[in-house]
């Protein structure tokens, strides 16, 4: 068989290095028409396999390749996805080189077929090593050039129209003229219009004045259409065989098809049915968070505030402007009123809303407390209907402006705002009738704005959250059923040897047995010889009193036992927060840097433990996966605690009332299944190359002792094991490292 029209049988190692100069095949994508698999050219698995086994073009550009069978076989099946239009659920561990096992059948698919591949991923570090590395190696590997698009949302970009009316008044818009002065010196001469292209940060404030976005849009009406960097990027993106996107930039698009803008025609992203999810075990909280709306007085107002405010008693805003144009009766006076009373209640709705919700951090409105949110349900119907009495003045406004007016900006900015705010009212009317939506979770979040100046008091409020109950639907009617291939693959997909838990949250249970391929491939690295796993016998149980003591007196032991070189995972703030301030003093003497998540950018605090080979990071949260620190930087992982989700969480809580209804165990069902695949990220910080060598240190000793901790244990890489009192793991940890 031959590949877009060279054997690969017939190259030689100087063609494979080489071949990036190779031109591509024109890419015009024909995905108008329904078709089935024997409408396409497929590809041969073995044919494919060849191009990363030894021997082959891979091996020739490597000089230390060697032959992975697990990568090969993720390749191979991969290749079967697309050929047979089936859904692959494939989980590879960390060394097995699923960038490359998925990136070449979908780029040889794309060229030979004429066919779109988007691959879709969690992280920006992902992505930018897909498009700056992964993908211009395969490219050489397959002696053929792709044209591969990174795909940002809009927001990234700078709008030239409304930066040039933001420059032209930066009083009407309360910005600094000195960063718009800037932003639009950048704007002459970038080529890309992107806020990551920037050589400063403007404040999120600035930034939103003036940045894209799709509902503030002018479309051809725009003099600066020509000019547009988001249309620069959409054509780039429009003959592209590869896109790489973001999970919520994904959603966004889903969404929009779901919407009635169907799978054939370009909606955020250009028409495709064939998707790559990678880092797939985040597609549930993805799909969560994006499908998610909320309501905060921050919110409102800062959409209020750009149709009306009044700065040293001049009024300004685009309904100030909308308003001269218009031939309805002015009703300005009436409008700055009910603002004021929209702003009245909405503070009113913070100190109501934080008295309802007592001591808690977060509250979910449900039918055993619904009493208790009375008098805020009362303060939201308030907000609805002043809110409402508000967009019906703007609207009144608008309507009254001539037709050949309608094109002018501030009127497009003001229609784009008047959405905005009836969306909020909508979501008042929601949370008002909560008991209607049995397929949604409604809560109340206690929220916190930090002070601007030293000795100011931080700012404590409300946000009205309303998500999602279950995306599995969702999932399979927007994702897997009009998708032609989807490729899921994570180094963490299982728990245990079982696919289940994470198919049934994604929606994957619902597809016909014959249209899904499940696959696994453990890793590469010598977890026998080169990793530690050691769990502490004489702790505390989490729920004593002492458990916190003993992970304080036990941090500074194991971490100065590995000379710094640590990741100390914990599951909540309060924790790490507690157990930072007691070990700055012993680490501090023993010439270990600290460093803790939140005292700066999750990139910088990287960078620097990845630079400093003394340093610890004490992080939680996001920290237990996408961290990848090789080499000695990172010798040590200590998990202080299973990762099990906050039991009072308003959408664990509503998803686990879910399982109990239907008569399953909600404990085995969602928190062990969720945790486990959590803890295996955790577990797979340490070992980042095949010739890392360090310890994994657990403090909870449930995942011993409770028989669940099987599932913790069993879902792991084989590794040298322990279950002993900290000071004989301390004194292992030293002699496993050579110190």
């Amino acid at each position: 068989m031959q590949l877009n029209g060279s054997s690969l049988t017939d190259k030689s190692c100087h063609d494979a290095q080489d071949s990036s100069e190779t031109p591509g095949d024109d890419m015009p994508m024909d995905m108008a028409q329904e078709l089935s698999p024997s409408d396409f050219s497929p590809l041969d698995p073995e044919e494919v396999a060849l191009y990363i086994s030894r021997g082959g073009p891979l091996s020739c550009m490597d000089g230390h390749f060697e032959e992975r069978p697990g990568q090969i076989g993720l390749l191979r099946n991969v290749c079967i996805a697309f050929n047979d239009f089936k859904i692959g659920v494939f989980e590879a561990g960390t060394g097995v080189g699923k960038s490359y096992a998925y990136l070449l059948p979908a780029m040889l698919w794309a060229l030979r077929n004429k066919e779109r591949v988007v691959i879709s991923t969690g992280t920006i570090n992902l992505q930018q090593q897909l498009i700056e590395k992964d993908i211009p190696a395969a490219q050489k590997i397959i002696g053929k050039r792709i044209k591969a698009v990174l795909v940002k949302g809009r927001q990234n970009y700078v709008c030239l129209r409304r930066l040039e009316d933001a420059r032209m008044e930066p009083d009407l818009f309360g910005a600094d003229p000195e960063i718009l002065e800037r932003l639009g010196e950048w704007a002459m001469t970038s080529g890309t219009g992107s806020k990551s292209d920037l050589s400063f940060l403007p404040p999120d404030s600035v930034w939103t004045l003036v940045n894209s976005e799709s509902d503030g849009c002018l479309g051809g009406r725009c003099k600066f259409r020509e000019s547009c960097f988001v249309l620069k990027a959409r054509r780039q993106a429009s003959d592209a065989g590869i896109l790489v996107v973001n999970h919520h930039l994904l959603f966004a698009d889903i969404e929009s098809r779901m919407s009635g803008a169907g799978y054939d025609d370009a909606a955020v992203l250009p028409p495709y049915r064939r998707l790559v999810l990678d880092e797939a075990h985040g597609i549930e909280d993805s799909a969560t968070s994006f499908f998610s709306e909320s309501i905060t007085r921050f919110k409102v107002m800062k959409q209020i505030s750009l149709l009306y405010r009044r700065r040293g008693g001049t009024a300004a805003g685009f309904l100030v402007q909308i308003t001269a144009l218009s031939a309805a009766a002015d009703s300005m006076d009436k409008a700055a009123a009910e603002i004021n009373a929209v702003k009245e209640i909405l503070s009113e709705l913070d100190v109501i809303g934080l008295e309802d919700m007592g001591d808690e951090f977060t509250a979910r409105i449900q039918p055993a407390a619904a009493e208790r949110f009375t008098n805020t349900m009362a303060v939201l119907g308030r907000l609805r209907t002043s809110l409402g009495r508000f967009t019906g003045f703007v609207r009144e406004v608008i309507d009254g402006i001539a037709e050949d007016d309608r094109d002018v900006p501030c009127v497009w900015e003001a229609r784009t705002v008047l959405r905005r705010l009836e969306g909020i009212v909508r979501l008042a009317k929601d949370f008002i009738e909560w008991s209607e939506h049995e397929d949604t979770v409604f809560y109340l979040e206690r929220m916190r704005l930090p002070p601007r100046r030293a000795g100011e008091v931080p700012v404590t409020f409300i946000q009205l959250v309303k998500t999602p109950l279950d995306i599995a639907p969702l999932m399979n009617t927007g994702v897997f059923e009009p998708m032609r291939s989807v490729v899921c693959t994570s180094a963490t997909l299982r728990t245990g040897a079982s696919f289940g838990y994470w198919m049934r949250r994604t929606g994957i249970s619902f597809i016909e047995d014959g249209r899904l391929l499940e696959g696994a491939y453990e890793s590469p690295f010598p977890y026998r010889t080169n990793a530690l796993f050691a769990v502490t016998k004489d702790a505390p149980f989490p729920d004593s009193r002492m458990f916190q003591s003993y992970i304080e007196a036990s941090l500074p032991k194991l971490i100065l036992a590995s000379g710094g070189r640590t990741l100390v995972l914990f599951t909540s703030y309060e924790s790490l927060r507690g157990a930072y301030n007691s070990c700055m003093s012993p680490l501090a003497a023993g010439g270990i840097t600290l460093l803790k998540q939140g005292d700066d950018d999750r990139f910088r605090l990287l960078e620097n433990f990845r630079d400093d080979r003394t340093s610890v990071l004490f992080a939680t949260d996001s920290f237990w996966e996408g961290v990848d620190v090789p080499g000695e930087s990172l010798s040590q992982v200590i998990i202080a605690k299973l990762p099990f989700a906050v039991p009072n969480d308003p959408v664990f809580e509503a998803r686990a009332e879910a399982v109990e209804k239907r008569g399953g165990s909600s404990f085995m069902e969602l928190s062990v299944p969720q945790a486990v695949i959590k803890f295996r990220q955790g577990f797979g910080r340490l070992l980042r190359r095949g010739d890392d060598k360090g310890a994994v240190v657990v403090l909870d000793r449930r995942i011993v002792e409770k028989a669940y901790g099987r599932q913790f244990t069993g879902s792991i890489p084989p590794a040298r094991r322990m279950y002993a009192p900290l000071d004989e793991i301390v004194g292992a940890v030293r002699d496993f490292l050579g110190l």
